[in-house]
């Protein structure tokens, strides 16, 4: 089974954030890496992505990567990019979600 790496950008999205991360929570795929950027949101994002991966017991892997500077979504995909250890890459905005068995149907 190949490892697949979701990355998130995350930038002021305090009222999408939790319905994004549980739909990745969600999925029956075991082995990915979820890496979330956050790109010096102003908001409570991160603090509810923190939360929410805080309480998580199942086999992904969350990995947060704060940048310094707000770069935009473009550089917080590379940012991603350059940490993934999956061979597969799938982009996943924060505003949005995925439906159940998603990356295992992919």
């Amino acid at each position: 089974m190949k490892r697949v790496s979701i990355i998130i950008p995350v930038y002021n999205v305090e009222a999408y954030i939790e319905d994004c991360i549980a739909s990745v929570m969600a999925q029956d795929y075991e082995q990915l890496e979820v890496l979330i950027v956050d790109d010096c949101t102003p908001d409570e994002s991160i603090s509810i992505v923190e939360k929410m991966i805080s309480g998580y017991e199942g086999s992904h892997i969350y990995r947060i990567i704060r940048h310094a500077k707000n770069g935009g979504l473009s550089a917080a995909r590379n940012s991603g990019l350059h940490e993934a250890s999956g061979e597969l890459i799938y982009f996943l905005d924060s505003d949005d979600y995925i439906c159940e068995r998603a990356i295992s149907s992919l």
